[in-house]
């Protein structure tokens, strides 16, 4: 995908329902591993989920207790933190025309057999 593209920082609870379907299927195994840290433009130290859509990349602000809090609290995750296989099945499905989903139809997360 392209560089040039819009930036877009925002908190995942105004994300829209269909985008936060989206982030679910490219990262399966819950959120809270795969944050990024940064320094804003007021130069406060923030972590976010970076999601990258067609025409916009998303820094998606959260903490790691946050991005653990939201798995936590969302149905479609089972107890271990991953996205159950009926509601990926579903999501898929439903977004099977967003392009850049198909690069993470085989996704593979790299800490889904970590044992805490």
């Amino acid at each position: 995908m392209e560089t040039n593209k819009l930036k877009v920082t925002k908190e995942y609870e105004k994300l829209s329902d269909d985008l936060k379907e989206q982030l679910k299927l490219v990262y399966p195994g819950g959120y809270s591993r795969h944050l990024i840290k940064y320094t804003n433009k007021d130069g406060i130290n923030v972590s976010a989920l970076r999601f990258e859509t067609d025409d916009k990349i998303y820094l998606i602000r959260m903490s790691i207790l946050e991005a653990e809090r939201i798995v936590e609290e969302d149905d479609d995750f089972d107890d271990d933190g991953q996205l159950k296989e009926e509601v990926r099945d579903d999501y898929e499905e439903r977004h099977s025309d967003v392009d850049y989903l198909t690069d993470n139809d085989n996704y593979d997360d790299p800490y889904a057999d970590d044992v805490d």
